[in-house]
């Protein structure tokens, strides 16, 4: 495989455009002006060339969002996974040692849900502890 030669060509930079490629090179680990500016020139015309201008930034925002909103799913499900066991399990302990009828169970649920739904998600055990010992 042959190796491309690069071409040397005039190119006319207002100052402050070179300012800025020298602030921006080290980020975008160039080595060069010339290569910040090729990388430049091939992310342009890639945006310009694809079907529609207007979808290719998109598509790239849109793919790095989708990788973002995957990974956090992918761990707030195996958070609530491990809450869910943990629930489970506290549960169980206590149900070996409550007598609740069907009823005051249902009651119960019903308080539970309007208590998380009015504070947010944010019940603490102090304020359900003060709750059961008002009974």
């Amino acid at each position: 495989m042959s190796e491309e030669i690069k071409t040397r060509i005039p190119l006319w930079l207002y100052p402050n455009t070179i300012k800025g490629i020298d602030a921006i090179l080290i980020k975008d680990n160039c080595k060069s002006r010339s290569e910040f500016i090729e990388k430049a020139i091939r992310f342009y015309s890639g945006y310009i060339a694809a079907e529609d201008g207007m979808k290719y930034l998109p598509t790239a925002i849109t793919s790095a969002m989708s990788g973002i909103v995957n990974t956090s799913e992918n761990r707030l499900s195996r958070l609530m996974f491990k809450l869910s066991v943990e629930m489970s399990m506290m549960m169980n302990i206590l149900a070996v040692n409550a007598d609740y009828d069907e009823n005051t169970l249902r009651k119960l649920r019903g308080k539970c849900v309007e208590d998380v739904k009015r504070s947010v998600g944010s019940v603490t055990f102090e304020e359900v502890a003060k709750f059961q010992k008002r009974d």
